[in-house]
């Protein structure tokens, strides 16, 4: 664990407009963080890859977009509202509950209370809401606490209208709620959050070759979003340890600043799903196979993945410190592909009229290309060398006097520093995007 790097991260995060604590104007609340401009250019980078990877570039792949509230019975068929539980415990000194999985219960982590803590219960983490204008039985629904049964309650809408043929997933991003009774570790563990799932429907008796194949996409992805091959462990869960759904459940772990932890889980979910919407629905999940008369519930393999996770993972990873003319430096080596600016433009002198307004025509046309491009004259050179190193900006464009006579423009990169001088015609050629 490396608390000093955690604290880091979020200072930056924060400092230059990635990620902010929930309504904290108002004193914040635990288990919800804002994204600022920064931060949502880097989510949407994420999940803009993440969907050309496993969707667009795939021939069997469909997205939906399914209701955040759904039909209370969803998550009766499913287990949730029975099976969907934490262990909770009470400090009676400070009152204050936490997962008892996740403390030393002889000593309060609040209070310091020694043997403080009463019986452990179990505690639904679903957000409960009402629908309509009655507050009774009959109006209760629930937050949705995953996105995979807006998939499941929509795979005989999909298969009745294309009839993709097997196997095929049906992919969303989206949000999901779940009432944490201690979330932690900056954005870690939330209350709301982005997942984004994949819900495989494959033929039973092909399943174990599936599921090694995803393993094999899934450690492409990691490699594709920077993550060290090194710092990422598969862990095969123990029947005792997996969810009630699953016959097989590969975890994906990442060593985090807090520790190794989960990041992302891979699961056989068998015909759990659709075999229970097709008892208590009445209507049939069974797929009939092009061509044939073999009708069966195709089982079901699950990659799914937490999207701030993969961020949280991302900056770990990208988050660097090393010195620079004899002076510490902190940047984030970002995979080009998801930093949230790509090119920075400045003139070397914002009070010079004709290098402003050189730089401002090769920022137009870069921004007019590459769209994620930013303009920069605040500050001298070196200043602002150092605030796009801390938001992972991999190119920085300067205009200087020569660039008047020579049309060309001085390229400083991100990793190494170093500069090169590049004519403004062939910028494009030059930067890698």
């Amino acid at each position: 664990m490396d608390k000093n790097k955690l604290e880091n991260i979020v200072s930056l995060a924060k400092r230059r407009g990635f990620i902010f604590q929930g309504s904290e104007v108002y004193g914040g609340i635990s288990g919800f963080y804002d994204y600022g401009p920064l931060g949502v250019a880097l989510k949407r980078n994420v999940v803009n890859l993440w969907w050309k990877t496993f969707v667009e570039d795939a021939e069997n792949m469909f997205g939906i977009d399914a209701a955040i509230i759904m039909n209370p019975k969803v998550w009766q068929a499913s287990g949730h509202v029975d099976t969907f539980t934490d262990p909770m415990v009470e400090c009676s000194k400070c009152h204050n509950r936490f997962r008892a999985d996740k403390i030393d219960k002889k000593t309060c982590p609040n209070c310091g209370a020694k043997d403080s803590f009463g019986e452990e219960r179990q505690f639904n983490m679903m957000f409960r809401t009402q629908v309509g204008p009655i507050d009774d039985d009959n109006a209760l629904a629930y937050l949705r606490p995953e996105t995979a049964q807006g998939i499941f309650t929509n795979y005989k809408n999909v298969v009745d209208t294309i009839y993709p043929d097997l196997p095929f997933g049906l992919a969303q991003v989206g949000k999901a709620f779940r009432n944490e009774i201690s979330p932690r570790d900056f954005i870690f563990r939330m209350r709301e959050f982005e997942q984004m799932e994949i819900e495989y429907f494959v033929d039973p008796e092909n399943w174990e070759n599936e599921f090694e194949e995803w393993i094999k996409r899934i450690h492409n992805w990691l490699d594709l979003i920077g993550l060290n091959k090194n710092k990422v462990h598969e862990l095969e869960v123990e029947e005792s340890e997996r969810a009630h759904y699953s016959m097989r459940t590969v975890d994906f772990e990442y060593d985090f600043p807090i520790g190794k932890e989960e990041l992302l889980g891979l699961a056989y979910r068998t015909d759990f799903d659709l075999n229970n919407i097709d008892k208590k629905s009445g209507k049939s999940m069974e797929y009939l196979v092009k061509g044939t008369n073999k009708k069966f519930i195709p089982h079901v393999i699950e990659p799914s993945f937490g999207l701030e996770r993969t961020i949280m993972a991302v900056l770990s990873e990208a988050y660097t410190e090393d010195e620079v003319n004899g002076e510490k430096r902190v940047f984030l080596k970002l995979p080009v592909q998801l930093a949230p600016v790509k090119i920075c433009v400045s003139p070397l002198l914002k009070n010079k009229p004709e290098l402003v307004d050189k730089a401002r025509e090769v920022y137009s046309e870069l921004k007019k290309k590459y769209g994620a491009v930013m303009w920069d004259d605040n500050g001298n050179i070196g200043k602002r060398y150092r605030r796009q190193d801390e938001i992972g900006t991999p190119y920085c464009v300067v205009i200087d006097f020569d660039s008047l006579e020579d049309q060309s423009v001085t390229i400083r990169h991100r990793d190494d520093t170093k500069q090169e001088r590049v004519k403004i015609s062939e910028i494009s050629k030059y930067i890698k995007l």
